[in-house]
């Protein structure tokens, strides 16, 4: 634990997973941080029920090596050696397989895993205060420091407070800052499955149109049973009916999705629903704050990409924040928050608009549509520069990428 409990370099809001990146990454460099949350610790060592996976692509897992997490996320992960695009079911597929010197596209972890190892990672660490659970009574962003009360009457205070407090960011509400949202006429269910024949490590994206139907690699279970999560997009009004028909009638639909190209399958989760929405803020800073992750920004899970692209955040932002402490800078000062800005503002919205656009293409319903994607899939094929751009994109490796995103500290 930090040995000033008041006063510290940062104050991030949120203890989620790119919060309690975001504090690894910055105490690595030897900076103070203190963290609050509403959530009780024991929730975050033990958050049961959470049917969640994430895909970290080959940057952000350099970025967890880098600051000594990848270790121990190792024996929890599944590589995903490749990756299959279909429309639907119909003949042509795209195949993302990278060479044997490249390394795995990714790596899947489940995020019940990946918090808790996060978690007790910050917790033992002695640069990370932690204010748990507690939530911000007060706060005065000043001309020299931020000011925080918690509701338990504690004060903190820094140059810089850090919103991870997700898409419905109080922080950001406070500061102003304007967001472009919409939903999407769709839902998420989300669930792992257990199933008769091995996944050969490949991450499966079926579109059909009602919405992509993904099934992404996991770990064999302690009993040799062939694991995968499912993430299955439908449309918003039949979620709830589709989370709540029978187990048998959900399997039998799953193998429709699937054509029974896994075999037998069986379903080990609850199948929680998400709607799903866009949203991208105008800016990430205001004085003496930064939005990282959702706080900032929010896309369609078609491409996996939403914890990475928060993950890009907190690299980037950890070496404006070192870089600039280097250099005698204030860590709230203009510069170094409009240098994060602009960094990280131009590379969210372009992620974030080509994902909107492939949710709205694959959409489409209609033969013709249909045709038009499969010739998109087809051209991506056979043409390798295009193709190698698209892996490139996938693994996070494009870009001005940051150091920590290397692998390397700042």
């Amino acid at each position: 634990m930090g040995l000033d409990s008041r006063n510290s370099d940062i104050i991030i809001l949120g203890a989620g997973m790119i919060g309690l990146t975001q504090a690894l990454a910055l105490a690595a460099h030897g900076l103070q941080v203190a963290i609050i949350d509403r959530a009780e610790p024991a929730d975050l060592l033990n958050p049961l029920g959470d049917a969640r996976v994430s895909a970290i692509n080959s940057a952000s897992w350099k970025m967890f090596d880098a600051i000594g997490l990848a270790d121990k996320l190792r024996p929890h992960g599944c590589d995903i050696e490749k990756i299959l695009v279909n429309d639907g079911l119909k003949p042509g597929t795209l195949d993302f397989v990278p060479g044997e010197a490249e390394g795995p596209m990714g790596i899947m972890v489940e995020n019940a895993v990946l918090r808790q190892l996060l978690f007790e990672a910050v917790r033992d660490h002695d640069h990370i205060t932690l204010h748990m659970p507690a939530q911000v009574e007060s706060y005065e962003r000043g001309e020299h420091r931020v000011e925080v009360v918690l509701d338990n009457g504690e004060e903190l205070s820094a140059p810089l407070l850090v919103a991870a407090d997700g898409r419905g960011s109080r922080m950001r509400e406070d500061a102003g800052i304007i967001m472009a949202h919409w939903q999407y006429d769709h839902s998420a269910i989300v669930c792992k499955i257990a199933h008769e024949k091995p996944h050969g490590n490949a991450a499966y994206e079926l579109f059909f149109p009602s919405g992509p139907f993904a099934i992404l690699p996991m770990l064999d279970d302690a009993d040799g049973r062939h694991r995968s999560a499912v993430v299955w997009t439908v449309s918003r009004k039949d979620g709830p009916a589709f989370a709540r028909i029978n187990q048998r009638a959900f399997v039998a639909e799953m193998m429709k999705k699937t054509g029974g190209f896994l075999g037998a399958i069986e379903l080990l989760t609850d199948r929680p629903t998400y709607p799903l929405g866009f949203h991208h803020s105008s800016h990430l800073t205001a004085d003496r704050l930064v939005l990282i992750g959702d706080a900032g920004h929010g896309i369609h899970p078609i491409a996996g990409q939403g914890l990475n692209l928060g993950l890009r955040d907190v690299a980037a932002l950890t070496e404006c924040l070192v870089e600039g402490a280097r250099t005698g800078l204030d860590l709230g000062d203009a510069q170094i928050l409009a240098r994060y800005d602009r960094w990280r503002s131009l590379d969210n919205m372009t992620v974030s608009a080509a994902t909107d656009i492939l949710t709205r293409l694959f959409g489409l319903p209609g033969e013709t549509s249909s045709a038009i994607r499969r010739m998109g899939i087809g051209l991506v094929q056979r043409i390798p520069p295009l193709k190698a751009r698209f892996m490139a994109e996938a693994k996070g490796e494009t870009g001005d990428l940051p150091k920590l995103l290397r692998g390397e500290l700042v």
